[in-house]
């Protein structure tokens, strides 16, 4: 049995905001992370400036424990791609 402690870390939520510039890094970086409030405000923040929001609750365990600033490790490539894939398909659906 799972005590209380225990689940209620594991329902403590995780966000990482990427960055990615082609024209100064060869690969995204990690902009932000947080745990808890900070990444409900990390979350938020998105939202409130219409960034699209997606979630990866296992590449952003992996990401998160990156620090801000450094870039995604060439492993993750394919992971955070298919993330951007998905949100340039929405954007285009949606006109922007």
């Amino acid at each position: 049995m799972v005590d209380k402690r225990q689940k209620r870390i594991e329902q403590i939520r995780r966000a990482v905001a990427l960055h990615y510039d082609p024209a100064t890094r060869q690969a995204p970086s990690i902009a932000a992370s947080g745990k808890g409030w900070l990444a409900e405000r990390i979350i938020t923040m998105a939202r409130d400036n219409r960034i699209p929001v997606v979630e990866d609750k296992a590449l952003v365990k992996i990401l998160g424990n990156l620090p801000v600033g450094e870039e995604v490790p060439q492993e993750l490539y394919e992971a955070v791609a298919a993330i951007y894939a998905f949100i340039m398909e929405a954007d285009s659906r949606k006109g922007r």
